[in-house]
């Protein structure tokens, strides 16, 4: 068993409804323990039996077939997700404007340099390894640029938490 933070990607957003309880349920069903979630947004701890791998898989394959969406999986240690939060290469001027983008894989070189030609505006990112780092200068419900344009253009999925749910999480993990 390892202690993961498990982050499900755009859940409870967009018509795909996934209470924590059930998702609570689901990843005990799949042999978690210690399973707890932090507000509904898709964030479940817990320590997970083998690979972390195959249970992040697993579990993407059992809320879709439970629930009807498919929503990608990515899971960090909490040494990880620290390691994370000490890179953000940005001044945090907000907490809540400045994100860290868990992502399911390192991008190419050549995706990051494709994803570089978007305009940003006053917003800022950076790829430091599998984590995408965000500043919005106003907010992300008032972005300059196109992180979905960005994101598509990585080739990588990503899930993004502002950085006080971040701290959060690493809080709970404990």
């Amino acid at each position: 068993m390892s202690t993961r933070i498990v982050l499900l990607r755009a859940v409870n957003v967009g018509g795909a409804q996934l209470p924590m309880a059930d998702l609570r349920a689901i990843a005990t069903d799949l042999g978690a323990r210690d399973v707890s979630t932090y507000i509904a947004s898709g964030n479940l701890l817990a320590d997970v039996p083998d690979e972390p791998e195959t249970f992040d898989r697993a579990l993407e394959r059992a809320v879709e077939e439970r629930f009807g969406f498919f929503r990608e999986v990515i899971s960090r240690t909490p040494a990880q997700v620290a390691a994370a939060l000490e890179a953000h290469p940005f001044e945090v001027l907000e907490p809540k404007f400045s994100y860290v983008s868990f992502l399911a894989g390192e991008p190419t070189a050549e995706a990051i340099s494709k994803a570089e030609t978007y305009e940003t505006g006053d917003d800022r990112w950076q790829v430091i390894g599998t984590e995408m780092h965000i500043r919005y200068a106003d907010g992300a419900g008032r972005p300059q640029m196109k992180a979905d344009s960005i994101g598509r253009a990585l080739r990588v999925p990503g899930t993004a938490r502002n950085l006080n749910t971040v701290r959060k999480l690493l809080d709970l993990a404990g």
